[in-house]
């Protein structure tokens, strides 16, 4: 079942609906709001991110209707007036959105979607917006950053048992997809979003036979096809690898056993890996792959590597469902800007004492440049929504927070990253397939630096305003002041 078929409109913060009502018995009602989605530094330290979720957001709003259930739950809680839960019970989006399409590298501080709606209409659908976004970019980057650290070898999904509910494990195995692995272990996933599902058995297939060859050697007469094996429910070098063996020899034809394979699920994987190895390569089953798992992350691939475990298949399960070792993406939605009847824009800023929280003000287009004689990308740039950049000119680029650093692009592309998604309440994008989102990741990711890529200390990838924009900040910035 997809979001479309299930009613979420509920699914929000409770102060979105006490705001709704104040706005519509308000003055302000009618007014224009922009908010943009963005995220303030990448998880695990990392220097890019990957977005991931739109899909969600889009078939969520598609739906977006209240219910006469919905309205008397509304009605019990005693604080909404009638004319209020009439305008709800006719509620649609009918705003704009834009947005990055799914697997465009994203950075901090730039806007990955933005809302432009009737002030109710925007803050009503901030939740879903987060939720969906924040989870889907988070895996999708872990799973980037896995991917990577296999060096080109497969990665396979496996956490479905071990995800944070049901959703998590479905959108999280298509934002896996995403990132760049190669297959998943949910079913559903495939069957809703064409993610490769793909498994090995349990060790409780393997208990059930009286012996281990049993076990293996019926399997491989079901699944003649590549079948894989789980060689460590008992001992892997002794009786497991060995069994293996013995049964791909007894049931498979010479050309099945070149696409078998054995799973090791526990111990020390690089020892026992460069073990099986030997035995595999000594009984002729050189083509056997070895598959890995047991609490993979991107530093525990990267170390197996290094120590030259002959391991050609990852699976990774819950340190990649749950984005383990940090688990939040940390997306915000914030208030930029108000336009009135007129069609006059307002710029808004948020102030803070943190300096990182304070935002970027009004409607922004976002561009990125790359360099013609590279591919690579250079940089990314915010301007606001109306200016215009001739690509056949230079163009200098300045760090908003050391104003001294500049840079000027010469030679270079430009591309708009932000695309229409809603215009006046429709959907005018059209959603790409899992698979094509994959692909458009991958050569997302061929355009950044190696120093960008890397896992430790990244190279800052710069996001830039225009001069313009950083003028109008610094401005609201000291006007704002006198407010307090």
């Amino acid at each position: 079942m997809n979001i479309s078929e299930r009613k979420l409109t509920l699914l929000c913060d409770f102060y979105e609906l006490t705001m709704a009502r104040g706005y519509f018995n308000s003055e302000i009602k009618n007014k224009i709001a922009y908010f943009d989605v963005f995220f303030r530094r990448v998880p695990d330290g990392g220097g890019y991110a990957i977005a991931a979720g739109l899909e969600s957001v889009i078939e969520y709003i598609k739906s977006l209707k209240f219910e006469d259930s919905d309205i008397e739950y509304l009605r019990s809680k005693g604080i909404f007036d009638e004319e209020f839960l009439s305008y709800l019970k006719g509620f649609s989006f009918t705003g704009d959105i834009w947005a990055v399409p799914e697997g465009t590298v994203v950075f901090p501080n730039e806007p990955i979607m933005i809302v432009r709606a009737p002030l109710v209409e925007a803050q009503f659908i901030e939740t879903f917006v987060l939720l969906a976004l924040n989870h889907q970019s988070l895996i999708a980057t872990k799973a980037s950053r896995i991917v990577r650290a296999a060096q080109e070898r497969a990665v396979s999904e496996f956490g479905a048992r071990r995800a944070h509910g049901a959703d998590a494990s479905v959108y999280g195995a298509r934002a896996a997809y995403i990132g760049g692995v190669n297959s998943t272990s949910c079913v559903l996933a495939d069957k809703m979003f064409g993610v490769p599902a793909g498994g090995t058995m349990a060790h409780s297939w393997v208990q059930m036979f009286d012996t281990e060859y049993e076990a293996f050697e019926t399997y491989c007469r079901l699944y003649p096809k590549a079948p894989t094996l789980l060689v460590d429910t008992y001992d892997v070098l002794k009786s497991g690898v060995p069994n293996a063996i013995k049964a791909f020899k007894a049931a498979l034809s010479e050309e099945e056993q070149k696409s078998c394979a054995i799973r090791i699920d526990s111990g020390d994987l690089t020892y026992l890996s460069k073990k099986a190895r030997k035995m595999l390569d000594q009984a002729g089953l050189t083509h056997c792959k070895i598959v890995a798992s047991n609490a993979l992350d991107e530093y525990l691939i990267r170390d197996l590597l290094l120590q030259g475990a002959p391991i050609d298949v990852f699976g990774v399960g819950e340190r990649l469902i749950t984005a383990k070792s940090e688990p939040v993406f940390g997306g915000v939605y914030k208030l930029t800007a108000i336009e009135d009847e007129n069609g006059n824009i307002t710029p808004k800023i948020k102030i803070s004492e943190n300096a990182i929280k304070i935002t970027t003000p009004n409607f922004k287009n976002l561009y990125r440049f790359y360099s013609k004689e590279t591919g690579k990308a250079e940089a990314d740039l915010l301007t606001v929504y109306d200016e215009e950049i001739n690509e056949n000119e230079p163009y200098e680029l300045f760090d908003p927070n050391h104003v001294w650093k500049r840079k000027t692009m010469e030679n270079y592309t430009l591309r708009k990253l932000l695309v229409p998604v809603f215009k006046n309440g429709e959907c005018v994008y059209q959603t790409p397939t899992a698979m094509e989102i994959r692909r458009n990741c991958q050569n997302e990711l061929f355009t950044m630096w190696d120093e960008v890529l890397r896992f430790e200390n990244p190279h800052n990838y710069y996001v830039d305003l225009s001069e313009r924009l950083w003028q109008e900040k610094n401005a609201l910035l000291k006007s704002a002041k006198s407010k307090r």
